[in-house]
């Protein structure tokens, strides 16, 4: 092999040596995918909503379901396989934050249920967690001096 004297000689090696990446393909199945996720949720807001539930309470229980199937899911090792497929069709917030919580914990179960699951469960979800926590409160004193 020749040696890489310039960056143009590094960027063609690489070029060879990297897959393509479809990304039509990748655009489309994450569009899908999303939309079937949302639809599922659809699917649950309307069913509330029939059985006399507010929008509110209806809300409440589509995040509920969604969570606790991506939670269910990911137990079972589909919701990886669906993320690899679907990519970021897969991590409409709710579903993909489950996911994040639910992945170290299953990961560092062999630690014990304190240090293992309870520490690391949220490693991945923290930074959301503290930007969400902190944003809303940004939020909400705004709305209160303000509106």
């Amino acid at each position: 092999m020749k040696p890489l004297d310039t960056p143009k000689d590094y960027q063609n090696y690489v070029d060879k040596k990297s897959p393509d990446s479809p990304i039509i393909k990748n655009c489309f199945n994450a569009f899908w995918v999303g939309g079937l996720i949302c639809s599922i949720g659809q699917i649950i807001l309307s069913i509330c909503k029939s059985n006399g539930l507010s929008t509110e309470t209806s809300g409440t229980v589509v995040s509920i379901c969604l969570i606790g199937i991506s939670a269910l899911l990911t137990g079972l090792n589909i919701f990886n396989k669906i993320g690899k497929f679907a990519g970021a069709g897969s991590l409409i917030p709710i579903t993909g934050f489950a996911n994040s919580i639910v992945s170290p914990s299953m990961e560092y179960k062999s630690e014990g249920y304190v240090m293992g699951v309870g520490a690391k469960m949220f490693t991945v979800a923290g930074p959301v967690l503290v930007f969400g926590i902190s944003a809303s409160i940004i939020v909400g004193l705004v709305y209160f001096i303000f509106i």
